[in-house]
């Protein structure tokens, strides 16, 4: 059943940072302002990983969340890195970093990481799937799940196999994906509804691609209703879908969490009218961009020449809608400052680890094609 109380969650990805190329260089007078007034808004679900803001998230949640705030008034949501499971023993050990870092004694919710057909291997060679039911039965663990990166047909398998230890399955969910033939969110969907499991939404503004559009799919969103803001859409998305608890979103700043928070306390589930104008909207949106790339950044770890794919993407997206020279220019200043994308080997490591399944190599020829 739909769940009038789907709550905003607090992605911890794309927190605001005090210099552009840093990831490690979190903003926390900012990140801290934000958490507050998110608490102060009554919600209270924040979801990080091993992995996010280069291995920075969780000590930035220690300090913004746990240090200030009684444990049992918020939920921390981790996440175990499947890209770095060699042995059985590295579940417990990832692990205990992960609880050092956050400064806690159990987590609230507790993922393996990215799953996809490559990782899914990595997942059960390492029994990471009893190692999470283990926590679970110490109490160490309130819930355990699965954070998905893949088509259908495997998350079929996965439940099929695994429903009795999964509670959560994390899914990429919104309105541009939903009828993707390579996201597949619809689908996936659909599996998690069969097998009864809760579902935490993550990319429902797929790393902004939702926010910046063209200005001819802003003037229809405008013309239909100018009361909400384009966020706003796709957010009520992704929290108007069935068995959904948990709408993430990685806001960057206090400006953003207001605006969301706003969104969910007086959420508005979408009608059947609006769920079709949606997918319209999707339609025209996929007219105009190039790659449909999330900007999670997961691809640049394994890059052994250290292209900067996502920012190449982004810009490469922003010169298909909008004609500037400065995408040009910036085009220029990045490749000089980190590796152009003609460096690209083709060694398709990166592709393993796409999130949105995306043959890495053959768009970065495009991107060359266009800025070189």
């Amino acid at each position: 059943m739909y769940n009038n109380e789907v709550q905003l969650g607090f992605g911890a990805m794309r927190l605001p940072q005090t210099e552009q190329n840093n990831p490690q260089a979190i903003d926390m007078e900012e990140f801290t302002k934000m958490v507050d007034h998110y608490m102060e808004q009554g919600f209270n679900y924040f979801d990080t990983s091993y992995a996010y803001h280069n291995e920075k998230s969780e000590n930035a949640i220690k300090e913004a969340l746990v240090e200030r705030y009684p444990r049992e008034s918020y939920q921390i949501a981790d996440k175990i890195p499947t890209w770095l499971l060699q042995k059985e023993e590295d579940n417990e050990r990832l692990v205990n970093v992960m609880l050092e870092r956050l400064g806690i004694e159990y987590f609230d919710v507790l993922l393996i990481h990215n799953i996809n057909k490559v990782f899914i291997n990595k997942a059960e060679e390492a029994n990471t799937f009893e190692y999470i039911k283990k926590l679970k039965e110490e109490n160490k663990a309130k819930k355990v799940g699965i954070s998905f990166h893949d088509k259908a047909d495997l998350l079929e398998e996965i439940l099929e196999k695994y429903s009795d230890i999964l509670d959560i399955v994390q899914l990429q969910l919104n309105y541009l994906d939903w009828e993707n033939p390579r996201v597949q969110s619809k689908k996936c969907h659909e599996v998690c509804i069969k097998y009864g499991v809760e579902i935490t939404v993550m990319e429902p503004i797929k790393g902004g691609t939702l926010v910046n559009i063209a200005e001819s799919v802003k003037d229809q969103f405008q013309k239909y209703d100018d009361s909400q803001s384009i966020a706003q859409w796709a957010l009520r998305f992704a929290g108007s879908q069935e068995n959904v608890s948990v709408v993430l979103s990685g806001m960057g700043n206090i400006m953003e969490m207001k605006e969301n928070c706003q969104t969910f306390k007086d959420f508005k589930q979408l009608n059947q009218e609006e769920q079709e104008f949606l997918m319209h909207m999707a339609e025209e949106i996929e007219k105009t961009v190039a790659v449909n790339c999330s900007y999670c950044g997961y691809c640049v770890k394994e890059c052994p020449m250290n292209i900067p794919i996502p920012d190449f993407f982004n810009l490469y997206n922003n010169e298909t809608i909008y004609h500037l020279q400065a995408n040009m220019a910036l085009y220029a200043t990045t490749a000089t400052t980190n590796a152009p994308a003609s460096s690209c080997i083709k060694c398709g490591k990166c592709i393993d680890y796409c999130t949105q399944q995306l043959n890495i190599p053959e768009l970065l020829e495009k991107v060359v094609q266009h800025f070189e």
